[in-house]
């Protein structure tokens, strides 16, 4: 791949013709892993289940799931199969999407951005991980204290949880914090092209401070144990951020230095001349 884009142009038709070869491997990539994922949605599907069936097995009541509709079963095993599809698929999705890009940059900014594709799917399965191993535990055993006994109420009150509705609930909590351990790569970037700076992120933290929780109260349920685990996440971000552009405040000042130390040379060489 040669270093200057301009040396490899190609016409619009050429254009056309590599995208439909890029997006023909993304989407059959994507479907031979849904396919995949759907023959296994029962496996995948016990592992999202598996936090809530422990808290259940402390905490008593009734232990088991239930739909009301007679197609909710079903098509919860498709969303599974395309949700798990989307976490398998997405490297050789941004693979071809990086292909089909990275003719058209010079080679100081293939390696801008390649570091962004790498920590981008890093940073979404740390938060991921997050939610799934540290969040939903506590926040479903919260959750779970509201069941009364026999003795307690008048009647009961018990958890039937149904399987859409909690599928539906798990995929927003992983997306939510896949997508929030974002932030880092986003201000970073921001700040590469100059639209942020490291001193305006210290300036602006009181007010990022309050965002974020209206951001995690937004996209979480109405608990505070997931929220707040959403949002003291987010500001160790944030902080970590800020020394990330400064690190590339201070390459980029270099890299301006090197550039006015040679230009001032190659005026000197032309006066000497």
């Amino acid at each position: 791949m040669a270093e200057n884009p301009d040396t490899h142009t190609m016409p619009l038709l050429e254009h056309l013709v590599e995208l439909r070869n890029r997006l023909i491997w993304a989407i059959l990539s994507f479907l031979i892993a849904f396919f995949i994922c759907f023959y296994f949605a029962e496996p995948i599907y016990d592992f999202l289940v598996r936090p809530l069936a422990e808290i259940m097995k402390q905490v008593g009541g009734t232990n088991r799931m239930i739909y009301t509709a007679l197609t909710e079963a079903f098509f919860t095993q498709i969303q599974v199969g395309f949700f798990a599809a989307a976490f398998i698929s997405f490297p050789i999705i941004s693979s071809q999407l990086w292909m089909f890009i990275a003719p058209g940059l010079y080679k100081n900014e293939k390696n801008a951005f390649l570091p962004f594709l790498i920590a981008s799917p890093v940073l979404f399965l740390m938060g991921a991980a997050f939610v799934y191993y540290f969040i939903m535990p506590m926040a479903w055993k919260f959750l779970l204290q509201f069941q009364t006994g026999v003795g307690e109420t008048i009647l009961p009150i018990e958890l039937e949880a149904r399987v859409g509705e909690y599928l539906g609930l798990v995929m927003k909590l992983i997306f939510a914090f896949g997508v929030s351990f974002q932030l880092p790569v986003l201000l970073v970037l921001l700040a590469r092209v100059g639209i942020v700076s490291s001193a305006g992120l210290v300036d602006k933290r009181k007010y990022a401070i309050v965002g974020v929780f209206i951001f995690a109260a937004i996209v979480t349920p109405p608990d505070v144990i997931s929220q707040i685990g959403l949002a003291i996440p987010m500001m160790i971000l944030y902080e970590a951020s800020i020394f990330a552009c400064r690190f590339v405040e201070k390459k980029r000042e270099e890299a301006w230095a090197d550039e006015e130390e040679e230009t001032n040379f190659e005026d000197t060489d032309f006066n000497e001349y």
